[in-house]
């Protein structure tokens, strides 16, 4: 949708009170409606909420609290000290989100410590083995690899629902309602998010379109077949193209082996982005365990001092994105430690080592030394074939390494999984390798592809171009029943007002209702997700904007709008 000009925002405004006093009284309808749905979820699931509760104590009490009053604003603000905040559109939202999320993780089984669903990772297991190479292998331990088992239903099991699939949003009839709420009908949406999409904080070109997951049918599109850059929603394909490539059990390994007749180890990297040389590795592969377990092969074998190298050779191309040396980005490396961070941060910017593989050899060749091997330092060579094996260490599952991505809105971890997807069809593990392979991938899955264009697997790239079509087709792709293994693209979107990029997000509505993936660059706003209507029918999303002038004021135009889609 191109605005040829820009609304002032105190003109739309008696529009916008009228879709909140609209809203408002739902979202208190739908609190009651999901009283029975959270007395079940308290009853199954008390232990899992009880842990959750402790660990989420603080966010928990800031969503119980009444609405805050409106922070004054400065006098250059054209909305004034009494602008409509997003509680306006959503009273009781806090509530009715997390009664929202009661609901769904009751129909969705247990949960893992991790917040992986339990019943999901096991069905994508029992229906989808062995897929990728190193599927269940892990690092060589058994305990440590996914077991297949029975098929369990899928997670988006509609609000109060028996059956596996998702409720469908009611269908208009002829004259535009529907037959129990004419809230959903294709005029009630356009007369909602028309003027929010119309707010002038959302630039010159802003697409839209609202799908029904269940039945696939499109609610709502403005500007749907228009390819605008999409920022890091890019890594919403990425996901999908990497999990159906390589299977959601498929693992990242990392080796240390030894060239036949000589006292030569190669540290070779084999494209974990989440290796870490912490001391606490958190779940994640750990450098100091390799080094630990290469020294006893090499004590078990009579070596003591070794010459030691590392083989980045599994990537090919330029290493450094084209938006240049960014704390974004580190240099893209199949071989790092930390993403090769300076500080002790695990997401968002940081200031990046200049040669990643170089600095995690150094870390290896110390961790050696502590365990009594002398090592020269480390250059750069090809592991031969007929090198020996002495230690392995693995990444989680592909699933937990998706779902870190999508929270933190990690670009490392994107373009080494771009790379992946490239080697698992046979190309080139460049930049350009990755986008051809994404697109491939997106294709073959049969996604509207159409007016795309890949250019790296982060969205860093402004050349990138992407629908709203084709981002609401991924995510109803996502929650296909019949590919569990993408689930993890689902459940690694940010919660509003709980994880990830969203944490500070939805502060005063919708909290634990919307899940959705951000996308920020100079000028470029994106939001693209997924959420539970008052129906506990699920909905995917996707809001592309250009031309946006303040960032700030463009993410919270596109929060009031999903949250106003919330309560429809």
């Amino acid at each position: 949708m191109v605005v040829p000009e820009l609304r002032p925002w105190q003109a739309a405004k008696p529009r916008v009170r009228k879709i909140a006093g609209a809203v408002r009284p739902r979202l208190a309808r739908l609190a009651t409606a999901t009283k029975p749905q959270v007395t079940r979820f308290r009853q199954a699931v008390g232990p899992q909420l009880a842990r959750f509760t402790r660990a989420s104590g603080p966010r928990l009490a800031t969503l119980v609290r009444l609405p805050r009053a409106s922070r004054p604003r400065g006098p250059q603000d054209p909305r004034g000290s009494r602008t409509l905040r997003t509680w306006q559109y959503t009273a009781g939202a806090a509530t009715a989100g997390l009664a929202l999320a009661a609901g769904v993780a009751t129909a969705a089984g247990p949960w893992d410590a991790d917040g992986q669903r339990t019943a999901e990772r096991d069905r994508a297991a029992a229906l989808e083995r062995p897929g990728g190479a190193d599927h269940g292998t892990g690092s060589g331990t058994a305990a440590q690899d996914p077991a297949a088992a029975p098929s369990a239903g899928p997670v988006l099991t509609g609000l109060g629902g028996a059956t596996d699939t998702v409720k469908s949003a009611p269908t208009a009839n002829a004259t535009g309602t529907t037959g129990d709420d004419a809230g959903a009908s294709p005029a009630a949406l356009t007369d909602l998010l028309g003027p929010l999409l119309d707010a002038p904080e959302l630039g010159r070109t802003r697409t839209a379109v609202v799908l029904d997951v269940a039945t696939g049918k499109r609610l709502y599109a403005e500007g749907a077949d228009t390819a605008l850059t999409p920022a890091s929603t890019t890594k919403i394909a990425t996901a999908v193209a990497a999990l159906s490539a390589l299977g959601p059990d498929h693992r990242l390994t990392t080796r240390a082996v030894l060239e036949p007749g000589t006292r030569q180890v190669v540290l070779v990297g084999g494209g974990d982005p989440t290796l870490t040389a912490r001391q606490d590795p958190g779940g994640w592969a750990s450098l100091r365990t390799l080094a630990t377990e290469t020294a006893r092969s090499l004590t078990e074998r009579g070596i003591r001092q070794i010459t030691l190298s590392y083989d980045t050779s599994l990537y090919t191309g330029p290493d450094l994105h084209p938006i240049g040396v960014n704390d974004n980005l580190a240099r893209v490396s199949p071989l790092m430690a930390d993403e090769g961070r300076t500080d002790d941060s695990v997401s968002g910017p940081a200031a990046r080592v200049s040669d990643p593989a170089a600095d995690a050899a150094r870390k290896f060749a110390a961790f050696l030394t502590d365990a009594g091997i002398k090592t020269s330092a480390p250059g750069t060579a090809k592991a031969g074939r007929r090198a020996g094996t002495l230690a392995t260490v693995s990444s989680p599952p592909l699933s937990s390494v998706v779902e870190r991505m999508l929270t933190n809105s990690d670009n490392d971890i994107a373009e080494a999984l771009a790379r992946q997807t490239a080697l698992a069809t046979g190309g080139p593990a460049g930049f350009d390798g990755g986008a051809a392979a994404i697109d491939a991938r997106l294709t073959k899955l049969g996604l509207p592809t159409t007016g795309a264009s890949f250019h790296d697997g982060s969205g860093l790239d402004r050349d990138d171009r992407l629908t709203a079509n084709l981002l609401t087709a991924l995510l109803a792709k996502a929650a296909d029943a019949d590919l569990p293994g993408l689930r993890p693209v689902l459940t690694g979107l940010p919660v509003a007002h709980f994880t990830g990029t969203l944490t500070s997000r939805y502060t005063d509505g919708a909290a634990g209702v919307v899940r959705a993936k951000t996308g920020t660059l100079t000028g470029v706003n994106t939001l693209a997700g997924t959420l539970v209507d008052r129906d506990g029918r699920l909905l995917a999303f996707a809001f592309l904007t250009s031309d946006t002038t303040n960032p700030q004021e463009a993410q919270e135009a596109l929060d009031r709008t999903a949250t106003a889609l919330a309560g429809l």
